[in-house]
């Protein structure tokens, strides 16, 4: 596995409420990633965990859950997926979906990286979403960025035929190396016919407090939409 992680460990308490959630929530709505079952022996069934089959679409790093909760709600013919690494993040992001009603949302505590080389079998997600992970700005820490060549290979052979892998950042320099590293990617097509390449923003993607702020900063947010090529090995 990597010597080098995207992330940082974070303490802090939670708070009454993401206690609460974890307490009566998680039973049904999540599971840490190490009790998924290895891919090489018995795979999870996630039509099992989700009560139906349906497209499985996978978010990676879902934060505090503010964009996560709506989009799962507004998407409910999808078995929504979210992988965290932040304890605090998914209480809230429960407390969120049930405000909601959300049904379709399942979600993973532990490491993306690991949930896609052991416990997603190949050629099975709809869609993959990364939305804003952590920009690790000084060149130093440019090793520590999650959208690198060997990860996007891995989502890409997870992905089924024709499905998407969708990148949304404010940070002009980490947009231009995920355009360049996706678009190097052999399994994967840029869904974007105008240069340079960039997608338009969808309307459905909620504007959060974060990307807000960007705005205000000037920093200018930028989506990149690749699809899975047909016929490409998984």
């Amino acid at each position: 596995m990597r010597s080098v992680v995207s992330y940082v460990q974070r303490g802090g308490r939670m708070t009454v409420g993401q206690e609460r959630a974890w307490e009566e929530l998680w039973p049904t709505m999540g599971r840490a990633v190490s009790e998924l079952g290895d891919i090489d022996d018995e795979p999870t069934d996630f039509d099992a965990w989700f009560g139906r089959s349906a497209p499985l679409l996978l978010e990676i790093g879902s934060g505090m859950g503010e964009t996560t909760s709506q989009l799962a709600a507004a998407a409910p013919e999808l078995n929504y997926l979210a992988v965290e690494v932040y304890q605090a993040g998914l209480g809230q992001l429960m407390l969120r979906a049930g405000k909601l009603g959300v049904g379709n949302l399942r979600l993973l505590h532990g490491d993306a990286v690991i949930l896609l080389t052991r416990h997603i079998q190949p050629g099975t997600l709809s869609g993959v979403r990364i939305f804003f992970p952590d920009p690790w700005p000084k060149k130093r820490h440019h090793k520590r960025r999650l959208v690198q060549p060997d990860f996007v290979a891995l989502i890409a052979s997870r992905l089924a035929p024709g499905g998407t892998l969708h990148l949304a950042t404010d940070w002009e320099h980490y947009a231009e190396q995920m355009l360049e590293v996706c678009s190097a990617e052999p399994a994967l097509r840029n869904t974007s016919t105008t240069e340079p390449g960039w997608a338009p923003r969808p309307d459905w993607r909620p504007v959060t407090k974060f990307e807000q702020r960007a705005r205000e900063e000037g920093r200018v947010s930028r989506d990149l939409i690749f699809e899975k090529v047909t016929g490409t090995e998984a």
